[in-house]
This record gives structure tokens, C-alpha cells and sequence, in this order.
């Protein structure tokens, strides 16, 4: 596999974790109020519009690369009950964790600018985590070296 190949691989990933997130969190959005939990519902909004963001940049990366980006499917499985703004919050920081693995292993398998686009992704998903409850971590999105 040529270095080009493994990137539009690797970029692939990223973009399909990306239409995932965008739709988890257009879910989420319909779940948070702006009145009754104003804190919750600005992280879920930033969140949106950065993830819409990266799942723009990514699709453009791809076509630049000369490859189709992979389509968003029709629906996907929430990581658990949304029901309150605790199941939110757990829902969106699961979302991050899960989007900071792919991150990492595209911090991996690319190099250049595709990379320092990988980490900037990677650290914006890190610090949406702290924004979540989540635990700061030294190797975020590397489960493998979780420092718990």
C-alpha cells in the first residue's frame, strides 16, 4: 500500500466517524434546552458545528487526494439513552472518546499537513472531553496507554 493510499484510508475513517458525529449530535441538539441547561447545550452546539467543520475539511482532503469520500449512512446507533442531561453529556463524551481513538490512529498513519490536521482534531476532541466530565489524558484517544 503506497503512503497516498494508507492516507485516504486512514482520512476515510476519520470522515465516516465524522458523519457519525454529526449525527449523534444533531440528536443530542434536539435533547439539551438552551433554558434548562444552557452549559450542556452550548458544549453539544460548539460540538456540532466542529465536528460539521472537520467533516467538511476531510471531505474536501479526500477529493484533493483524488478519491470519493465515504457517504454518510442513513442512521446511526446512539452510544446509549438520551433521556436527561446526564445520558446527554455521557452521550456526547462517548462520541469524543470514540472520535479521539480514530484521530490518534490518523495521527499514525499520515504525515505533513494531513497529520498537524489529525493532531489539531485530536486535541480539540481531548479538550471537549474536559468540557464533558471527562479525565484528561496523556495519550488521549490511545486506550492502550490511558493512564488509568
Amino acid at each position: 500500500m503506497t503512503d497516498t493510499v494508507a492516507e485516504v484510508a486512514a482520512l476515510q475513517e476519520a470522515l465516516a466517524g465524522e458523519h457519525a458525529a454529526v449525527w449523534v449530535y444533531g440528536v443530542l441538539g434536539g435533547q439539551s434546552s438552551r433554558s434548562k441547561t444552557p452549559s450542556l447545550f452550548r458544549e453539544v452546539d460548539a460540538a456540532y458545528g466542529a465536528h460539521r467543520g472537520r467533516r467538511d475539511l476531510l471531505e474536501r482532503t479526500i477529493r484533493d487526494l483524488g478519491a470519493d469520500p465515504v457517504a454518510s449512512e442513513v442512521a446511526y446507533e446512539l452510544p446509549n439513552r438520551v433521556g436527561n442531561p446526564r445520558q446527554v453529556e455521557a452521550a456526547a463524551l462517548l462520541t469524543e472518546q470514540r472520535c479521539a481513538a480514530i484521530y490518534a490512529d490518523v495521527v499514525a498513519r499520515t504525515t505533513g499537513n494531513r497529520r498537524r490536521i489529525a493532531t489539531g482534531a485530536l486535541t480539540e476532541t481531548a479538550v471537549r472531553q474536559l468540557g464533558l466530565r471527562g479525565s484528561p489524558e496523556i495519550f488521549p484517544g490511545a486506550g492502550e496507554l490511558a493512564d488509568r
